[in-house]
């Protein structure tokens, strides 16, 4: 067995993928709390970041237009630039030296760093978004690796198509298929946690403590779950039919209470 795997399973048999948005990410007070909390933690953790929020700031700074379909970005080759000027480097390495204030040992990465994140360009049809990514697999090797060392990684919402080419990739995505594929390709127990800027699931209201498939059919249904949350809670089930466990969809602040957010269940 490798001696780095070996050495996480001496601290811990679980790994944390936590995965927080722009808005998370550009608020000063609550990223804190995200950063502090992690570097209390005795688990690894694989860390994912967004930034569209900066993104399209910084595509306004430049005068170069966003177009948005349906709540998703259209990536064209501008804003391909821009997505990893602000995703790879402005958001993502001061993330890293964050962490690394903090005494905890960071690495940013993005999907063509040792090929951590291989994707496929989306297809035109039905609609064009450019030079958007949709992930094919994921290099758990190098991943355990770097949690054998007690570095935590950093992935900004890049990947690769292995021919040179950058894509933009769903932070959320990349997020959940990291620990759908750690759940496939290694013996710990892995959870998922999406933080965004509501308390969870929120139904008429009121927080939904736990959320099945057959709930996620009759919100989409009656309305009362749409826009972003679709796609979320879509790949929260993923992972949870892969076998994550927990999937947790958070408020950031409430990321380190055990009994809050809305817990995916399987059935």
């Amino acid at each position: 067995m490798n001696t780095n795997v070996s050495h996480i399973k001496q601290l811990t048999n679980t790994i944390l993928v936590i995965k927080i948005g722009g808005k998370v990410a550009e608020d000063e007070q609550q990223l804190a709390l995200v950063l502090d909390g992690l570097a209390g933690l005795h688990d690894p953790v694989i860390l994912v970041h967004g930034g569209g929020a900066q993104a399209t700031n910084m595509a306004d700074a430049l005068s170069v237009k966003s177009q948005m379909i349906d709540g998703r970005r259209v990536t064209d080759t501008a804003m391909l630039d821009i997505a990893i000027m602000v995703y790879g480097g402005l958001i993502n390495k001061k993330m890293v030296a964050q962490l690394e204030s903090r005494g905890q040992k960071a690495l940013g990465l993005a999907g063509a760093d040792m090929g951590i994140i291989r994707s496929v360009k989306r297809p035109v049809h039905p609609v064009d978004f450019g030079w958007v990514g949709d992930i094919e697999s994921v290099n758990t090797e190098e991943l355990l690796v770097l949690l054998g060392r007690g570095i935590t990684p950093v992935l900004a919402p890049l990947s690769s198509d292995g021919s040179g080419q950058l894509l933009n990739t769903n932070a959320d995505s990349i997020a959940a298929h990291v620990a759908i594929a750690l759940a496939e390709n290694s013996s710990f127990q892995v959870s998922l946690n999406l933080c965004f800027d509501l308390d969870g699931v929120m139904i008429d209201g009121k927080l939904c403590e736990d959320f099945s498939p057959q709930d996620f059919m009759k919100a989409k249904k009656d309305g009362q779950v749409n826009g972003g949350m679709i796609p979320k809670l879509d790949l929260g089930f993923m992972a949870v039919q892969a076998g994550v466990s927990p999937v947790r969809i958070v408020h950031p602040k409430d990321l380190y209470t055990q009994h809050s957010g809305t817990y995916l269940r399987s059935d």
